[in-house]
């Protein structure tokens, strides 16, 4: 990601909705912003939201699929993962326990993300997480 960057420049990727293609989504981040200092919590963020999509929606049962976004700016990166859909509960940040064995993805992503954005459609779920360049974790752009 070259710091003159002055327009946001996206990419997408399709996957079905196997668990050896959340590996593939992390690796296809990770060549998209090599270079950037932001480039670690992205790979984090996606993996969560991927395997989210497959374990608890459509996306992870025959035919399913989730789709991956990621926009880089200068001040920003957007991944967001879109799911197949099935559920008919929102994903949402759940307080578990320490020992939980489960539902801590989405807080995790919470807590590295600078802002967490989940959008219900016909379709599926949308859930993005922005990471701002010039912030501090769960602040705001300085």
């Amino acid at each position: 990601m070259h710091e003159y960057m002055s327009t946001a420049r996206a990419w997408g990727l399709s996957c079905p909705g196997f668990p050896e293609e959340v590996s593939r989504a992390r690796r296809w981040t990770r060549d998209i912003l090599r270079g950037s200092p932001l480039a670690e919590d992205a790979e984090l963020i996606v993996s969560e939201l991927s395997a989210n999509a497959i374990l608890h929606t459509a996306s992870g049962q025959e035919y399913g699929r989730f789709h991956l976004a990621v926009a880089v700016s200068a001040q920003v990166v957007a991944i967001s993962v879109t799911d197949d859909g099935g559920t008919a509960t929102t994903p949402k940040v759940e307080h578990q326990d320490d020992d939980a064995e489960h539902g801590r993805g989405l807080g995790m992503v919470s807590a590295i993300a600078h802002r967490v954005v989940v959008h219900d459609s016909d379709q599926g779920h949308t859930v993005t997480a922005e990471l701002y360049a010039d912030a501090v974790r769960g602040g705001h752009p300085c």
